[in-house]
């Protein structure tokens, strides 16, 4: 486990993470452009930060179940499931090849979701430049 500089710089690398997958969904999907019945994929992730962001808020113990014997299975928490669910995008027309990819659509979700990559990566560099300044402030106090 590494240094956490905050709270939310775990919270900002997952959400690049996804947003990393999402462009390689993006690609497979403009890669089949032409592949008959080939659906367009993506991918929902915001829910899930969202909740997570949630629980970087919340104060105090959480309320946990009780089991009444050990056998008992453990309680599944769908509140903190950290996987992103995956879709198929039906609101494009289907062409007479059961295809409905729509490259003008995917283009723009791919540049859409670059800049989103970029600011996020632009605000962890950033985070990390805050705390490499505070800590070669703090050597030349001595």
């Amino acid at each position: 486990m590494g240094l956490t500089i905050t709270k939310s710089l775990p919270l900002a690398t997952q959400a690049l993470d996804f947003r990393a997958l999402r462009q390689k969904l993006i690609a497979g999907n403009i890669a089949n452009v032409d592949t008959p019945f080939y659906k367009a994929r993506d991918i929902r992730f915001e829910d899930v930060l969202a909740r997570q962001a949630h629980t970087l808020e919340e104060k105090g113990p959480k309320l946990q179940m009780a089991k009444t014997d050990p056998k008992h299975m453990d309680p599944i928490d769908t509140q903190n499931s950290q996987t992103a669910s995956y879709f198929f995008r039906g609101t494009h027309t289907t062409r007479n090849d059961g295809n409905n990819v729509d490259i003008d659509v995917e283009t723009t979700e791919m540049s859409k979701n670059a800049i989103m990559f970029e600011a996020l990566t632009n605000a962890i560099k950033k985070e990390g430049m805050i705390f490499k300044s505070v800590l070669e402030a703090s050597s030349k106090v001595q």
